[in-house]
């Protein structure tokens, strides 16, 4: 893989997760009761798809910084590490949540029923994501792998994440912005990664063109 390539791949699997989800945080809110089961099975589809381009990305950073500054290689390895394992937490909690909706004969809001959820999607992914991020913010902050405003804001977010990891011990009220399932806690930061990584997803593929260019002059 060349160093071009590793920066197109993250780059475009960095832009399709950040449109995924996207479309996916305003399903969780167009109903105010327990929602039919098209739009929650709608939402989580879309999420598989956006988890799926997320473990691209994550491999293809590591790559990258391995091709680019292969003293930091260990590093580029905890945050692909972090990245699979937050893909993969979030992944288990959208097959039960899809279970609990597919077996029910009415209709349910999985954020609140399938209980097994709540810290999946909140504590344990807020703090997987916040390691994820510094070591993003790491990595671009000793390397000119990628723009610096990349690692500023890797670390605000990482903070933010962190932040809401002790929120497994306000209730489990989805309408709540800090709780264990509370829509800060899960929709919130689903909002603003996805917008972080369509700005890096951008920034990233955009680097690409800039090596070829210099490549060619």
């Amino acid at each position: 893989m060349t160093e071009a390539f590793a920066r197109r791949l993250t780059g475009v699997a960095g832009i399709a997760a950040a449109a995924a989800l996207i479309v996916e945080v305003p399903l969780y809110f167009v109903y105010s009761g327990p929602p039919p089961d098209a739009n929650v099975l709608a939402r989580l589809l879309l999420g598989i798809v956006a988890l799926a381009c997320l473990v691209v990305f994550v491999t293809a950073f590591r790559e990258l910084v391995k091709r680019t500054h292969p003293g930091y290689e260990l590093a580029g390895s905890i945050a692909s590490a972090t990245g699979l394992v937050y893909a993969t937490i979030t992944l288990v909690s959208m097959g039960l949540e899809a279970g609990a909706v597919i077996a029910a004969d009415h209709p349910i809001d999985p954020t609140i029923t399938v209980s097994g959820t709540y810290i999946l999607y909140g504590s344990i992914s807020r703090l997987m994501l916040g390691l994820f991020l510094t070591a993003v913010g790491y990595i671009v902050a000793r390397t000119d792998v990628l723009p610096r405003w990349i690692s500023r804001s890797a670390y605000v977010l990482a903070a933010i994440n962190v932040a809401f990891v002790p929120s497994l011990f306000f209730g489990n009220t989805p309408a709540h912005f800090y709780a264990a399932n509370g829509w800060g806690t899960t929709a919130l930061m689903g909002a603003i990664l996805s917008y972080w990584l369509l700005a890096v997803g951008i920034s990233t593929y955009r680097s690409s063109t800039r090596l070829r260019d210099a490549i060619a002059a």
